[in-house]
């Protein structure tokens, strides 16, 4: 597969790495009291995000050119816009176990933590996979052709995150109290050493990213095998995943196509995989480009004006799916939990 190629020096490596995790840091510290996150200050932290993912852009521009400029931005804006079906998934979740509002910052963070390790194994594996064999191409292709169809065809069907074959084994494995413990993934119980339903949700998070990560990997390779270009796209779009959700959790009733753009891009990314391996060859940036916003646009714009007058639907870890009363954070258990005569002692 012919591709953009250019060296990065290791130390630029380093540096990238340095500065994802300083913002993590910051972003870190900034949220180390478990406050609830309102829709302003997460807005404020989406637009610096944003700005840091468009900024790093134009350093591609003055150091390597237009080419790679472009390239890099065509993935962010994938890798962004695939993300928001994450936030459908991390609403699911919050809800489906009752996760207090002060605590969900927490979990996300280590989400994407997790994410990013996640997507820099297949990034490499992706891409070496991609230089090696040819007719891998045809099967990224075609799975992403094939999760775009699915996408489209079974965005009603009920997810239960409890059944999650991941969340499942570490019930099993660790020993697991139904209770949250405050923003702790771990305590004490009666001496024994425990994992709370707040890690359960972590665990949810996490191997459900697992999928996504799959997905997204697939889709960026189909417009880049650079690592480098790949790598950075994913990374400064998933950074700003946490804001995103926050910003966006009250609004999803308003993005109700939303998933039809997103198996739109997800198949283009499969037909244009699998033809930079036929006589068509890489189809051009700027047609991607194109496409990428053209296809976002219009599924956001449809989404908005076919729910015009809706209110959102905050479906935070406030708002149980069964309708029961939601945990808060001063006393952060679900509404079915009894009171609890048993020593704790918090651990993590």
């Amino acid at each position: 597969m012919n591709d953009l190629s250019f060296t990065v020096p290791l130390w630029v490596w380093a540096a990238v790495t340095l500065v994802i995790a300083v913002m993590l840091a910051v972003d870190l510290i900034a949220h180390r009291d478990n406050h609830v996150i309102g829709f302003k200050e997460a807005a404020i932290w989406s637009g610096v995000w944003i700005a840091i993912g468009l900024a790093f852009g134009l350093v591609l521009l003055a150091w390597q050119g237009g080419e790679a400029s472009s390239t890099y931005y065509a993935g962010y804006l994938i890798e962004k816009a695939l993300s928001i079906d994450n936030v459908f998934v991390f609403a699911l979740v919050f809800s489906f176990f009752a996760v207090p509002d002060a605590y969900q910052h927490k979990v996300l963070f280590w989400g994407v933590i997790g994410a990013l390790v996640f997507r820099l194994v297949f990034i490499f594996v992706g891409a070496e996979l991609l230089q090696l064999f040819f007719w891998t191409a045809y099967l990224f292709g075609a799975f992403l052709i094939w999760t775009g169809y699915k996408m489209a065809v079974s965005k009603d069907e009920e997810v239960h995150p409890d059944r999650n074959i991941i969340v499942r084994l570490v019930k099993k494995i660790v020993p697991t109290d139904t209770k949250f413990h405050g923003g702790h993934f771990f305590t004490k119980i009666d001496g024994r050493r425990v994992a709370t339903l707040l890690f359960v949700a972590l665990v949810a998070i996490e191997a459900t990213d697992l999928i996504f990560a799959v997905d997204s990997v697939a889709a960026i390779l189909a417009i880049t095998t650079n690592t480098f270009l790949v790598w950075t796209a994913n990374a400064f779009a998933v950074l700003g995943l946490r804001s995103l959700y926050f910003c966006l959790a009250g609004l999803l009733r308003r993005f109700a196509y939303l998933h039809y753009g997103l198996a739109v891009l997800l198949a283009f990314a499969g037909v244009k995989l699998i033809l930079s391996e036929t006589p068509v060859g890489k189809l051009p940036i700027p047609l991607t480009l194109g496409v990428i916003v053209a296809t976002i646009t219009v599924s956001i714009a449809w989404s908005l004006l076919a729910t015009r007058g809706q209110n959102g639907d905050t479906t935070t870890g406030a708002n149980r799916l069964d309708g029961t009363e939601p945990a808060s954070a001063t006393d952060p258990r679900p509404a079915s939990s009894a009171p609890s005569h048993r020593t704790e002692e918090p651990l993590s």
